[in-house]
């Protein structure tokens, strides 16, 4: 059964959400946090009716310190208004998710999205180092802190990264920021077949300055990003020899989303063999550097779960980010669950042991 009519609260600070929750248990009503947007139809199709929790008034930059490079804020700032604050000390955080602008701090720690970026800084999860949530008995929890030194919790803080608040809805966190490199080039390649384009993104990778982002796309195209010092990135690319692009082809990038696609992630060199099955006349893009791909779903369910399965066999997986609900409830969302399925359901119910967030829509 496929419930998508619900009514929608924006609580205006982080005790008025928690006390929200906390109602919402006594009730016996589900509720369903929603930073921008971005990735409303991620995971499988709600199966309870229930409120939705908005969390944008929560936008505040809470502390951010440009010594230590470290920054706090609220779980509904958007990404960009972040950024364009971390930018006035020639700092940023580096991220850049497809399906862009809109995604909220929150929204991207609850879902795990990450972009091109993460060839050279990892996700979201590797330079977080503390978050608030509010859970369902109404009370307000911290993991971590607001300094890179500080550890304590830091076990219990990766939980909530990427379980689609199921234990709990982000309300902040605190981040290691970077500084934002002294020069910043994209160049790109254009082939006539993939397996060319898969051979120039390999000498990519074997230059000496490492590319920060690298996609390759089923056009046969190479786009390829180098952050460092004038003469390092001059140097790199000369060596390289393709053709500098405007770095705005990025930005283009991550707005250009499909409405059915998935998420492919698998050991980096088993990808190109699950994308070769594909065939021909399938859109999709990846990033060859570290075993994530994109496919923009042409076919039916049965073809999902059958490059899902030639996932799963190299080590993988193939999770569906949107598409109707009526496709997501047929093909499902996330596939066979992982061999930990027990311990999640645990980690549930010690957290939401009702159900509360999000019912239906995550593994567990």
């Amino acid at each position: 059964m496929v419930v998508t009519n619900r009514a929608v609260e924006k609580p205006a600070t982080a005790e008025e959400l928690a006390r929200r929750l906390h109602d919402a248990a006594e009730a016996g009503e589900s509720v369903f946090p929603v930073g921008g947007g971005r990735a409303a139809q991620m995971g499988d199709p709600p199966t309870r009716k229930g409120v939705e929790i908005r969390t944008t008034a929560l936008d505040r930059v809470l502390e951010h310190s440009q010594a230590d490079m470290v920054v706090s804020v609220e779980a509904g700032i958007t990404l960009e208004a972040l950024q364009a604050e971390l930018g006035k000390s020639g700092q940023f955080l580096p991220l850049d998710p497809f399906n862009s602008p809109g995604h909220t701090i929150g929204g991207l720690l609850a879902t795990g999205w990450t972009g091109p970026l993460r060839l050279r800084y990892g996700s979201a999860r590797d330079f977080l180092i503390g978050i608030r949530v509010a859970l369902p008995d109404g009370r307000l929890a911290s993991a971590g802190g607001r300094v890179v030194k500080n550890v304590s919790g830091y076990d219990l803080m990766k939980l909530h990264y990427g379980a689609l608040g199921t234990l709990g809805v982000i309300v902040a966190a605190s981040f290691k920021v970077f500084p934002k490199a002294l020069h910043d080039v994209t160049v790109q390649s254009t082939h006539e077949s993939v397996d060319q384009a898969w051979a120039a993104a390999e000498q990519a990778l074997t230059m000496p300055m490492a590319p920060a982002a690298l996609e390759l796309f089923s056009t046969g195209r190479v786009l390829a990003r180098f952050l460092g010092s004038p003469e390092a990135t001059k140097r790199t690319v000369l060596d390289l020899g393709w053709a500098e692009a405007d770095g705005s082809v990025w930005a283009e990038h991550s707005k250009a989303a499909p409405a059915l696609w998935a998420r492919i992630a698998a050991p980096r060199h088993q990808v190109r063999t699950i994308l070769h099955e594909l065939g021909v006349d399938q859109q999709w893009w990846a990033s060859p550097g570290t075993g994530i791909a994109n496919w923009a779903i042409a076919g039916g369910a049965d073809e999902v779960r059958s490059i899902r399965a030639l996932a799963a066999a190299a080590g993988g997986s193939l999770v569906l980010m949107a598409g109707p609900d009526e496709f997501r409830h047929d093909a499902g969302a996330w596939g066979t669950p992982p061999a930990t399925l027990h311990l999640m359901r645990r980690l549930r119910y010690a957290f939401d042991p009702n159900q509360v967030i999000n019912p239906g829509r995550f593994v567990v």
